[in-house]
């Protein structure tokens, strides 16, 4: 590992310094990490980041699987260790905390054509889609703890169905995705499980553990079912970053992060293909880009990416 973390040691200052807290378990406090830190805050591609999510909401969501919305890069940014304590992340969580809705949820701007049973006009609502990826991202800012979030939390908690939380979305829509009214939407117990991960109180709960045995199941009857047309097939398996929709890293990072999973066979099962996709010196590749990250070191194909690199290890450390 020596070799393999002085090369993520030559990265870009955001992966030195989750090098630094995933790798190294160096505290923040620590020297080094506050200095990778300060470099990481000022870089220019996470200044440009932190520049676009100061006009948050930004364009109006369309697709929960596009890569370049506001959504998906407040996610990454929280990934990256960013909190309230920075300015930039203050002003973005008060632009969020402006729009809750009634029943707890956090919004999104959100075009629903009225095909789908929307006004077909843009306008803030929520999804069980979008609203646990904004809980995720405020509970790393350090907000989990607020009323705000902990309404939102409870609502969205109280979803789930014995199979595990279904396509739901906000009562003043009527939306239903590709799929069976009584199967579970995979991807919505991919980002509930992604939140309530994040906070103590939920991470030993019946409701995650039924949400991972619902994820396990569908992996582990891979081949006969696909609720809403979420497949675990030879796309899912191709490493990506960063997290943004349903495949096997973003569900790895996801379930690895309960300990009581850690013996499951099926989720060392999806481990074992991951780990078996390094090269000699450790290090992994990506199979498949995102095309709106394509200035990131990860957003090719070609060489090894040492944050896909970090990530993987970060996956197979915890077990």
């Amino acid at each position: 590992m020596d070799e393999l973390t002085n090369w993520l040691l030559e990265g870009s200052p955001w992966v030195q310094y989750r090098t630094f807290i995933d790798i190294l378990k160096k505290p923040e406090d620590d020297i080094e990490t506050l200095k990778a830190r300060k470099a990481a805050l000022a870089d220019s591609q996470v200044r440009s980041l932190l520049a676009e999510l100061s006009q948050w909401p930004g364009a109006e969501l369309k697709s929960h699987s596009n890569a370049g919305h506001h959504l998906h890069k407040l996610t990454f940014i929280a990934d990256l260790g960013f909190n309230a304590r920075d300015p930039e992340i203050n002003s973005i969580i008060n632009f969020i905390l402006e729009h809750q809705s009634p029943e707890g949820p956090f919004q999104s701007f959100i075009n629903l054509p009225a095909q789908y049973g929307g006004s077909g006009e843009s306008g803030w609502t929520w999804m069980l889609c979008d609203a646990p990826l904004i809980i995720y991202a405020l509970v790393k800012f350090g907000f989990g703890d607020s009323d705000g979030v902990q309404l939102a939390v409870n609502h969205l908690v109280g979803l789930i169905r014995e199979n595990g939380w279904p396509c739901a979305v906000s009562p003043d829509i009527k939306f239903r995705g590709p799929g069976r009214k009584d199967d579970p939407c995979p991807y919505a117990n991919l980002i509930m499980l992604k939140a309530l991960g994040q906070i103590p109180k939920w991470q030993n709960s019946n409701e995650c553990k039924t949400g991972a045995e619902t994820l396990l199941t569908l992996w582990e009857r891979s081949r006969e079912r696909h609720p809403y047309m979420f497949y675990m097939g030879t796309d899912f398996a191709k490493l990506k970053a960063p997290f943004i929709w349903y495949d096997i890293l973003h569900v790895l990072d996801v379930l690895t992060q309960f300990p009581w999973l850690h013996n499951d066979s099926r989720l060392n099962e999806m481990v074992d293909i991951v780990r078996s996709k390094a090269d000699e010196k450790g290090r992994f590749t990506p199979e498949s880009i995102w095309k709106a990250w394509a200035d990131w070191e990860f957003g090719q194909k070609k060489e090894p990416s040492r944050w896909l690199t970090l990530i993987t290890h970060r996956i197979i450390k915890r077990l």
